[in-house]
């Protein structure tokens, strides 16, 4: 099937190349900034647009031609990946190797989502935040794109082996189903990647092998009920694939921070405010944890300086703009408390950040009347 004859069959389908689904999408998303550490608290406050524009790229492909191949790929046409399993290491060595059209018609998913990397890299490296948000929320779609693994076969809607329609009963009817079940992801330690690109490959490899597991999974569920829409399919349709499908969201949600992460250190470690997150400062320098943290009317910032110094506490958006400077100028040594009302300020996710003596810190606090 040609690239065109794809595209024509998936419209007919309807949602069969969306991935997860919004609600999928929203949950890999959203998750993955339980996993930023220290160093990128400053990035909680993203963390609702990421969830928010995680289906952005999908509703780009009715506009965008050249949108619908970043999300998948057709592994096993690759012969490499047959041979030897793999594919090559870049979208020129692709093309060189099998040539631009079979290339784009088996999918770029890889290649896209390491030059949306690039981008959301090039972007924090130039301080453009509102560039570098479109990417970092492009960056979750594609990682999720990665870990549904009928976006990582030909068989994408178990056409070739008689389980037509299984994509999007599979990504969609069932999630929507099991949404708190798969929102159970509390976060994990990340690190910064030594080769992105071949961290992408790695996970592909690693789903593939899912492929069969689902295909098994709708003829288990259909011996059960042929009724797709039924609550006996669903739940045989789950009680298969649960386990393998709870992880998959969650390395996905793991995947995004960690190539967040990757991409701020590569660009610098630049700050959104100007104010660098570095944790309590040894010398007695440091902010307290905030409370109450979700606050409603108001709350309480206390922080402790070794001796009388020159120091800023302002508050930030979620878009890193300022919008409160609660301390400034020469301050006294030792605790002190600012009491700051939010009761006037809207629903989300915001920065307190402290400088003191050459020293940065900042915190989240979450708003929510």
């Amino acid at each position: 099937m040609n690239k065109f004859t794809r595209l024509i069959a998936l419209v007919a389908i309807g949602l069969i190349l969306c991935s997860w689904g919004q609600t999928g999408h929203y949950i890999i998303s959203s998750k993955s900034s339980l996993s930023f550490n220290l160093e990128m608290e400053q990035f909680q406050t993203w963390a609702s647009y990421l969830a928010e524009h995680a289906s952005d790229a999908d509703k780009r492909k009715d506009e965008d031609p050249n949108e619908a191949p970043k999300h998948y790929i057709d592994i096993e046409n690759y012969p490499e990946f047959i041979n030897a399993g793999y594919i090559p290491q870049t979208l020129n060595e692709a093309i060189t190797l099998h040539g631009s059209y079979n290339v784009y018609d088996w999918g770029i998913l890889p290649y896209a989502t390491k030059a949306t990397f690039d981008s959301l890299k090039s972007n924090m490296a130039r301080l453009n935040w509102d560039r570098a948000k479109f990417f970092a929320a492009d960056l979750g779609h594609y990682v999720a794109d990665g870990h549904m693994p009928m976006h990582i076969t030909k068989n994408y809607n178990g056409q070739l082996t008689g389980n037509d329609g299984i994509h999007s009963r599979y990504e969609s009817t069932m999630v929507n189903a099991r949404e708190q079940q798969l929102s159970q992801y509390e976060g994990a330690e990340i690190h910064q990647i030594d080769n992105v690109t071949q961290y992408i490959l790695n996970y592909l490899y690693a789903n593939y092998k899912y492929v069969d597991s689902v295909l098994a999974a709708d003829n288990y569920a259909t011996g059960i009920s042929s009724n797709y829409s039924s609550t006996a399919y669903k739940n045989a349709l789950w009680e298969k694939t649960g386990e393998f499908t709870t992880m998959l969201f969650a390395n996905a949600s793991h995947a995004l921070a960690e190539l967040m992460y990757t991409a701020w250190k590569e660009a610098g470690s630049p700050s959104l405010t100007g104010v660098d997150m570095i944790g309590q400062d040894a010398e007695g320098y440091y902010l307290y944890p905030i409370r109450p943290n979700p606050a409603r009317n108001e709350v309480s910032i206390s922080f402790h300086l070794e001796k009388p110094c020159v120091a800023n506490l302002i508050v930030c958006d979620g878009n890193g703009k300022i919008i409160a400077t609660l301390a400034q100028g020469e301050l006294g040594g030792g605790n002190q408390t600012i009491t700051w009302l939010t009761r006037n300020q809207p629903n989300g996710i915001y920065l307190v950040a402290l400088r003191a003596n050459g020293r940065q810190f900042s915190q989240k606090l979450v708003v929510n009347h």
